[in-house]
């Protein structure tokens, strides 16, 4: 199985937070991927002070771990072009976008997603 990790479950899972506990054995199961939206939006939240992560430890982990990164492509474009207005999170919409794409999973914490798709699980 392919999964997508939203961002806030990547933070959650390098740093082995106990929120990832019920899904752990998938994430460790699965061929795990990182959009590459997940790193402009930790960059852009880090630079303005809204969250304290090291990018570049944080891709180390990443690749360490075994996760692949996923580009973001013109069909994810054309995807999130064609989402409803569920959101207005552009990092989200757009990793939704991709995952309905490719298809693959989606990982996230945030409950407002699982609005978009059947691909998308809510932990």
């Amino acid at each position: 199985m392919r999964l997508l990790l939203d961002t806030n479950v990547l933070i959650w899972t390098l740093n082995d937070d106990p929120k990832i506990a019920g899904v752990r054995d998938l994430i460790i199961a699965a061929e795990v991927y990182v959009s590459a939206v997940s790193w402009w939006e930790i960059a852009i939240k880090a630079g303005i002070g809204k969250l304290e992560l090291d990018i570049h430890e944080a891709r180390r982990a990443a690749v360490d771990s075994g996760f692949f990164e996923l580009p973001l492509y013109g069909v994810h474009g054309e995807t999130l072009a064609a989402l409803p207005p569920i959101h207005r999170d552009p990092f989200d919409r757009m990793i939704v976008a991709q995952a309905i794409a490719e298809p693959m999973r989606l990982l996230t914490g945030d409950g407002v997603l699982g609005g978009y798709s059947d691909l998308v699980q809510v932990i």
